[in-house]
């Protein structure tokens, strides 16, 4: 679907001087990075990369990935809550991947104790891609659903209004009233804030639990900005404060330095890299507490890859979601080919089948945060290697999905401006705040869109890949 600018796209002399107001203008409007040289300052800032133009997205499309987000929202939550399925369906990958099996380790142990923790919160994003067929029609495929330290909802709601500048500027002023407001930062605020309200106390904070080095700081503090104008005390700390600072009482309520901490909001914990034996101890503290926690470690757990594979199955979503025909329609319709790399004649054969056709499909390990999939040669190497092993149940197979690309200027620090081949992954965010067994709030919050040039297979904003983008909804 070409773009209603793609005369201005080999215009050198526009694209020039709509990249300069785009960069102005995103660094005035804060879309904004801490500096890889200077990563744990802000007093040296630069721009978060970004497209200098908004990419087509098709209508029906869109509107299905928001459409479908409430029901991603409730099976998410229903997942949470279903031990026998989270162990039937984690008991291959546990006994291979070390990462995996600790954190199940600390869910059965909190609920062998039992949850002191009352009120639920869950912020997820689900990332799709648009597969196009052979016929040119285009369809929603679902990569993954997000369910810890769902990303970049801060600055993509300040984007818009950049790529709505630079259509004016490249005299596209009807096209840029047509760019669709979008302020997911407030959304993600909104859960929060009422989980916050619910745990009951209002001296008690809110606490981000981040990383040791924080780059991508300012997209946190637009979520904390919402909350502290709501007069709600945010503070952050690490896995280390949680370790040397944390504590609770005999009822189980979390205080750290003192305060009382209503509801932890983890940034961080979703990488092996992240845990060494303090900060496993400081998880299973916050896990035992009583706070809310966004997400519970069976909320991490229900976005694993495995699980993820396992809701393709026949029958699978109708089982955690009994009476609600139309949202297990909605979902599955969003379902790519997910296969199982389980021990066994399915096993055997689906891995056969990749390595002899790579190109067919993605390998993906149970790991968050972008960079992780394999593809190709690389994808026949590995499956070769591990296709006899135990190893392999630490992955999943997912058919490859094939976008329709498009040309656009990837806008990037100290990088030379030069049109690329790109594609697109569009996010939706999501918020659920469920008291006991009351679902309270159910809502899609937002859309991310990324896009990276077509020669990167794998990896996000974070991982320096992909870049902020907006949709231009047509």
């Amino acid at each position: 679907m070409a773009a209603p600018w793609q005369d201005v796209v080999r215009d050198a002399a526009a694209v020039r001087e709509a990249a300069a107001v785009a960069v102005d203008a995103a660094l005035l409007a804060g879309v904004l990075m801490r500096t890889g040289e200077q990563p744990r300052a802000s007093d040296v800032v630069n721009y978060a990369p970004f497209t200098l133009l908004p990419t087509v997205v098709p209508q029906d499309l869109f509107e299905q990935a928001y459409a479908v987000q409430q029901d991603f929202n409730l099976l998410v939550d229903a997942i949470s809550q279903n031990k026998e399925f989270l162990e039937q369906t984690l008991a291959s990958t546990i006994k291979v991947d070390d990462f995996t099996a600790r954190l199940f380790r600390i869910y059965m142990q909190v609920l062998e104790e039992g949850l002191a923790q009352n009120v639920f919160l869950g912020i997820n994003r689900s990332d799709y891609m648009f597969d196009c067929g052979v016929d040119g029609t285009a369809a929603l495929k679902q990569i993954e659903i997000n369910t810890i330290a769902a990303s970049f909802g801060g600055l993509t709601s300040r984007t818009a209004d950049v790529h709505r500048l630079v259509l004016k500027v490249l005299g596209k002023t009807k096209e840029a009233s047509r760019l669709l407001p979008n302020n997911p930062s407030k959304g993600l605020a909104l859960g929060i804030a009422k989980a916050w309200e619910l745990y009951g106390s209002q001296s008690a904070v809110v606490m981000f639990l981040v990383e040791e080095i924080q780059r991508n700081i300012f997209d946190q503090r637009c979520v904390e900005l919402e909350l502290w104008n709501r007069n709600i005390r945010v503070i952050r700390r690490r896995f280390r404060d949680v370790f040397e600072k944390g504590s609770l009482d005999g009822s189980r309520r979390l205080y750290i330095d003192g305060q009382e901490v209503a509801v932890v909001y983890y940034r961080e914990g979703y990488v092996p890299q992240t845990y060494d034996q303090q900060n496993w101890e400081a998880r299973l503290l916050l896990e035992r507490s009583r706070a809310v926690k966004c997400p519970d470690i069976a909320t991490q757990l229900a976005g694993t890859k495995k699980v993820q594979q396992e809701l393709s199955r026949p029958g699978t979503l109708e089982k955690l979601l009994p009476g609600h025909p139309e949202a297990v329609a909605r979902v599955r319709a969003t379902f790519a080919g997910l296969y199982s790399l389980d021990e066994g004649e399915e096993g055997d054969k689906i891995a056969a089948t990749a390595i002899a056709d790579p190109e067919r499909f993605v390998l993906k390990p149970q790991r968050e945060g972008g960079g992780n999939n394999l593809y190709g040669e690389e994808l026949r190497q590995v499956l070769e290697k591990i296709k006899d092993s135990p190893e392999r149940t630490s992955y999943i197979l997912m058919d490859k999905i094939k976008p329709q690309p498009a040309l656009n200027y990837l806008l990037r620090a100290h990088s030379p401006l030069q049109v690329s081949e790109c594609i697109s992954e569009l996010g939706i965010f999501g918020v659920y705040v469920r008291q006991g067994q009351q679902m309270v709030m159910n809502k899609a919050a937002g859309h991310l869109l990324r896009t990276k040039a077509t020669e990167h297979a794998d990896g996000g904003v974070a991982a320096g890949v992909a870049v902020l983008d907006t949709p231009y909804v047509v």
